[in-house]
């Protein structure tokens, strides 16, 4: 039996690239995915969240996967987000984007708005259903979005008893304690335990053992100055990078979310529009001007990559 690959790195997630119509911009998506490949990513992820993917219609997501699994042409490993309420519709979608060329799926554990959950026995057939439909990792997703509490045992146990369940994203509070725990209890079931938000805890949780960082696509090259030294050995040089990059990413967290790698690359001049699909609104001229500022004091590949 091929031993499965083991996926570590920098995967951020990429926008959803729209023009200035809100229409989907596919060839502005095709530079976006270029860009981020010569900046270092090492994967990425697509229709995340920080993807927009709540405002895309079905036919619309089909068209973005298809786009950049093709693009992509296999230079590096797309991991595609399938996040559904429904168990038979998750698998569904995790199928096609299997069929499509993804190198895994991510899904959060099924929510609707603020009170519609899932008990822990559904969550854990939920994600049984969907490792049924496939033979590529899944990533289960760990972030205050859902509202969904995901303890260490059952994260655990999901790892040891559902056969392509084996990597974790962890977003909520305290994630290095949590990735610590996580990889305490279950073993070497737990084949990836990664980290998100922008990579602003990144230090503390790669201390604690997280292998992956799922960032904002505006600064890969940046994440890897953090990441690479650390998997080297090399603890001092990481920190120190990310000291450096820090204020970049803490302005991409609390000041401008899923915007900031939209306004870099349309700075830039990777993509043509930053625009984002209604409700979601522009960032304030002076948030906009903020982020700016701040990446240039950082020299990110994103302000010259098409210079």
């Amino acid at each position: 039996m091929a031993t499965k690959a083991i996926y570590r790195g920098v995967f951020p997630v990429a926008p959803t690239v729209f023009d200035g119509n809100g229409e989907l911009d596919l060839e502005g998506q095709k530079r976006c995915t270029d860009f981020m490949i010569d900046a270092g990513s090492q994967g990425m992820c697509i229709l995340a969240n920080w993807s927009e993917q709540f405002v895309l219609t079905d036919d619309e997501r089909e068209r973005v996967m298809d786009c950049v699994l093709a693009h992509v042409a296999g230079r590096l490993p797309v991991i595609v987000t399938t996040t559904h309420f429904g168990s038979q519709v998750c698998a569904e979608r995790s199928r096609r984007a299997e069929a499509a060329g993804a190198a895994m799926v991510m899904v959060m554990p099924p929510y609707h708005g603020a009170t519609i959950r899932a008990s822990e026995r559904g969550i854990y057939d939920f994600f049984r259903r969907v490792s049924d439909a496939v033979s590529i990792p899944i990533m289960i997703q760990d972030a205050p979005v859902a509202g969904t509490p995901l303890s260490v045992p059952l994260l655990a146990r999901m790892a040891r008893e559902i056969p392509n369940v084996a990597y974790f994203k962890v977003e909520v509070a305290q994630v290095a304690n949590k990735l610590r725990a996580l990889i305490a209890e279950g073993g070497d079931a737990i084949v990836g335990p990664w980290n998100g938000e922008e990579g602003i805890t990144l230090m503390a949780d790669l201390d604690a053992g997280c292998t992956g960082a799922m960032t904002g696509a505006g600064y890969p090259d940046g994440i890897r100055q953090i990441m690479d030294p650390f998997a080297a050995g090399d603890r001092e040089a990481a920190v120190a990078a990310y000291q450096r990059w820090l204020p970049l990413i803490n302005y991409e967290n609390r000041q401008c979310g899923l915007s900031a790698a939209k306004v870099l690359m349309q700075e830039g001049g990777v993509i043509r529009s930053g625009m984002t699909r209604h409700p979601v609104l522009p960032l304030h001229p002076a948030t906009r001007a903020g982020l700016i500022e701040v990446a240039r004091r950082t020299d990110p590949l994103v302000l010259r990559w098409s210079r």
